[in-house]
């Protein structure tokens, strides 16, 4: 790989144009806006027309000035013909930006043809060419693209910075902000022109198909890793610069590997940031697919180890003795067993139980441990005290009764089984005359 001056160039543009769609494009995914953003990221192409017929160039602030009206207008016709149209949201967007956008592919196509500008670089971007176009400023030759998107990122910074604690409240609950005096109204429309002369900012790097992956796919993704909410924007704009960083290195290192001599930075930017997505959609600390897939074996092993030892509390109780004994036939042939035709299940359930020391196994058959016999007696007087509270206060029948409290009694914390006991101070027994066991310092079966 060779590395030059023009690379550097590209990454920092590339970088910029990240970084500023990501930081508007967060309130978006907060708003669950995302697709307004699209709309408006293609509607703002007869704007971006109209300067150009007027201005004659697409240097200057016209571009940004026809945007902004756009898409202030592309924001106030999807909100007409949803509300007045009776048109769902999502089709009214479809309508609005389809319109405006095959009306601006034909003003640059047919009317704008004379200008320097082509609609393949509209749609796709040419953040490669970025190097080329300089100006001066303070005596220093920058790339005209980097100075536009450093004022874009700049006016995004202090409009968010200014306006954080109104943004906010407007996104989360325009009824309060109403209530506070902060015109919700004004911050939607706000942040709608921020997207629309964000997104003809990043018009050169990025074009307007891929400006919506730099606007949502880095919110969406921080949406996977964090709650907070500025840690939230933080992540979503750091994401954005690695994406784009990360996409020039694949566009002028990948494909040569495979006998290709360069693909396009912008089109491999997409691509990073969908990798970048899909690794934290799979691996993110809570949200991700892996964690929530752990959480919940985690939550089903603990289940049927609460079972196991429920079963062997009953065994117990049944026979009068300190310990239960069930082989696994008994366990599966027992009263509303829940291991009937699961025996993996239950024979691995039974395992763990043993290596944390909560079971024992003797001449074929199993036994709860002192600790393991503590949980299984907690876990029936839970049961117990619950199907009281539904005989008697909720007045639930008899035969719905096991099923009802089955479900709960893995969810009862020491404080509701206090409550439930208090509440069943009256009684030593269940709606079906069984003794409602003692409370034991009983250990926790949680986390196998």
């Amino acid at each position: 790989m060779i590395w030059t001056s023009l690379d550097t160039w590209i990454v920092v543009a590339a970088v910029l144009a990240g970084m500023t769609c990501a930081l508007v494009g967060s309130f978006l995914v907060l708003k669950k806006m995302s697709m307004l953003g699209d709309a408006i990221s293609h509607a703002v192409l007869p704007g971006i027309a109209v300067a150009f017929m007027i201005s004659g160039t697409h240097g200057g602030s016209g571009m940004f000035v026809g945007a902004a009206i756009v898409g202030i207008l592309t924001a106030m016709l999807v909100e007409l013909i949803h509300r007045h149209g009776k048109v769902e949201h999502g089709a009214a967007m479809g309508v609005v930006f389809s319109i405006l956008f095959a009306i601006g592919l034909i003003l640059i196509e047919h009317v704008a043809r004379d200008i320097d500008i082509h609609p393949d670089h509209v749609l796709m971007g040419a953040v490669e060419l970025v190097p080329l176009h300089v100006v001066s400023v303070m005596g220093l030759e920058l790339p005209r693209g980097v100075v536009v998107l450093i004022t874009m990122l700049l006016i995004d910074v202090t409009a968010v910075a200014v306006l954080f604690k109104e943004l906010r409240i407007a996104i989360f609950d325009p009824d309060l902000a109403t209530t506070l005096g902060i015109n919700a109204t004004f911050m939607h429309y706000l942040l709608m022109t921020l997207v629309a002369m964000t997104t003809v900012a990043a018009f050169e790097v990025v074009g307007s198909i891929l400006v919506i992956a730099m606007l949502i796919v880095p919110g969406a993704t921080a949406w996977l890793l964090t709650r907070r909410l500025l840690p939230f924007i933080v992540t979503s704009v750091l994401v954005a610069a690695a994406a784009a960083a990360l996409g020039h290195v694949a566009a002028i290192t990948v494909p040569p590997l495979v006998g290709f001599e360069d693909t396009s930075t912008a089109g491999s930017m997409a691509v990073v940031l969908g990798t970048l997505f899909f690794v934290a959609f799979l691996f993110a600390p809570e949200r991700g697919v892996v964690a929530q897939g752990w959480n919940q074996l985690r939550l089903r092993m603990s289940i049927n180890a609460q079972d196991v030892l429920g079963l062997l509390a009953r065994a117990a109780e049944r026979h009068g003795v300190q310990e239960g004994a069930l082989s696994v036939q008994e366990f599966q042939a027992a009263e509303r067993s829940p291991f009937s035709g699961r025996r993996s299940q239950l024979i691995t359930t039974l395992l763990l139980l043993r290596v944390r020391g909560l079971a024992r196994r003797r001449q074929g058959r199993y036994c709860a441990s002192a600790r393991g016999g503590a949980v299984g007696r907690d876990l029936l007087r839970t049961h117990r005290l619950l199907e009281r509270y539904f005989y008697d206060d909720a007045h639930v029948e008899m035969n719905e009764l096991h099923t009802a409290a089955d479900y709960l009694e893995h969810y009862t914390d020491r404080t509701l089984q206090a409550e439930l006991a208090k509440r069943s101070r009256d009684t030593e027994t269940d709606p079906r005359g069984n003794l409602i066991p003692g409370g034991d310092a009983a250990g926790d079966t949680k986390g196998e």
